[in-house]
């Protein structure tokens, strides 16, 4: 009996893993043939590939200072042969730090990203599937959430763990995991009455069955096109943060960069030291937008060319 169990649960896992391994080949053949989509995974590997790449790429220690033939510190020299992208206040390579600073920003959109699709996708599943008493808790617990903003958050959660790289990650997960687990319920509300989902109840599937084989599955390109966009707010409340002061100290991020040149009084005259991670910024923040544009149209096809 229990031999018989095991062989039931492992044929059901692998249908599961299945579908799953079949959506995803067919959701990135279409974001492959999406000129839109494609230029954003462009750009998302590119900057990926570059943080991976970082220690090898950079062409000096980011934060060396660098002197002149006569000793001086060579401070705010603008783009030359021996330094790309110029030098900062301190006399720091830009061009190393803006490779350097590629690993902080997406190590702090990826790790949050993870975070908010393992929760938000979950409760969203959990709220919509199970209704009653832990839809409504978990409904008002969101609704509590959205009273919060964002910034003045991130400062009280400064003042007890510090300015780093975890207090941007907590205070991103904490409040925007509940406009996915929004969006999730939802549609798993909807999902939940279709004749397939009675079928699965009839046959006895288990509630866990059947949220993550038959919910799940279906509701996995919303989730992702969600992700790319909570990817996007939290590259932005990172380079706010660090701008305000309070973001990573442990790591350098682009925000970080953006916000050491507006405390130097240089953000009006060293263009090249302001300018390359406000570049990287938008560019980064563009390119889960163009994915997540992408991953909508595959999701509803009468939206794509609007």
């Amino acid at each position: 009996m229990t031999g018989l169990l095991e062989k039931r649960l492992s044929a059901n896992a692998k249908i599961t893993l299945a579908k799953y391994k079949n959506r995803a080949t067919k959701v990135t053949k279409a974001l492959l043939r999406s000129k839109l989509s494609l230029t954003g995974i462009i750009i998302l590997v590119v900057f990926s590939l570059v943080a991976l790449l970082a220690p090898y790429l950079v062409p000096y220690p980011p934060d060396e200072i660098h002197y002149d033939d006569k000793g001086a510190v060579i401070s705010l020299i603008p783009p030359n042969r021996d330094h790309l992208l110029g030098t900062t206040y301190m006399g720091r390579d830009v061009f190393s730090q803006l490779i350097d600073g590629a690993r902080g920003t997406l190590l702090v959109a990826y790790l949050s990203g993870l975070a908010i699709l393992l929760i938000g996708g979950n409760a969203g599943l959990i709220a919509g599937y199970c209704k009653g008493t832990i839809d409504t808790v978990l409904m008002r617990l969101v609704d509590t959430l959205y009273g919060i903003p964002d910034l003045p958050f991130i400062l009280i959660i400064a003042l007890f763990i510090g300015p780093s790289i975890w207090a941007v990650i907590l205070v991103a997960v904490l409040v925007l995991w509940r406009t996915m687990a929004r969006i999730i319920r939802s549609q798993t509300l909807s999902l939940a009455e279709r004749p397939f989902i009675k079928a699965a109840k009839a046959s006895g599937a288990g509630n866990i069955r059947i949220i993550y084989t038959h919910l799940a599955p279906n509701l996995a390109s919303l989730m992702f096109s969600q992700l790319a966009i909570v990817i996007g707010w939290v590259i932005v409340l990172e380079s706010s943060a660090s701008f305000l002061g309070v973001g990573s100290t442990d790591i350098r991020t682009w925000g970080q960069m953006l916000q050491y040149v507006f405390v130097s009084g240089a953000i009006r005259s060293a263009w090249w030291w302001a300018v390359p991670p406000g570049m990287c910024i938008a560019l980064l923040v563009m390119s889960v937008f163009f994915l997540s544009k992408g991953i909508e149209n595959i999701t509803n096809p009468e939206l794509e060319g609007r």
